[in-house]
């Protein structure tokens, strides 16, 4: 019959195994996090960067989950102020487009599409998706001149985002 040690020792030599697998298992999974901190980050400064705003400051100790998540709402918020203001500059350089070459009452041109009130809603409908339509061609060269303006150049991060999410002009 084995005496008691040499069972307590057979255990505690299992269990030792035991830990020593989940240890390497939650290494490489640690190593996993610190590795999609370091591209987030790095995501982070290049998206702030192109776009001119202030850069992270990485002399700061490794950035933490939560840090890289307020960095995101931050550069998320700047963003939409970005593109707002951008918005509203471009839809007044449209307007000035309209007033360098036709005579309209911008009055009632900013206050967007004219209905017909001898027309009932479905047809002003009709009529407007007909206007959007006629116009796509000719919206889309008068976007492009305005593009430049608009978008940050664009810089890669070394991310291959594989073709997806981008529009294909």
């Amino acid at each position: 019959m084995p005496n008691l040690s040499v069972l307590a020792f057979i255990g505690f030599k299992d269990e030792l195994l035991a830990a020593q697998v989940e240890a390497r298992s939650t290494k490489a999974q640690l190593e996993g996090e610190v590795a999609l901190n370091g591209r987030l980050q790095t995501t982070i400064s290049d998206l702030s960067a192109s776009w001119e705003l202030e850069p992270v400051d990485e002399s700061r100790e490794a950035a933490r989950g939560d840090t890289l998540v307020d960095q995101l709402c931050y550069l998320g918020a700047m963003l939409r102020d970005r593109v707002r203001d951008a918005l509203h500059i471009r839809v007044k350089r449209a307007m000035a487009v309209v007033c360098s070459g036709f005579s309209y009452d911008m009055e009632v041109v900013s206050h967007g599409f004219v209905t017909d009130i001898s027309k009932t809603d479905v047809e002003n409908e009709e009529r407007l998706h007909a206007l959007i339509d006629d116009a796509e061609v000719h919206g889309e060269r008068l976007a492009k001149l305005f593009e430049l303006e608009v978008l940050p150049h664009e810089i890669s991060s070394g991310v291959d985002d594989g073709g997806e999410g981008r529009d294909v002009d």
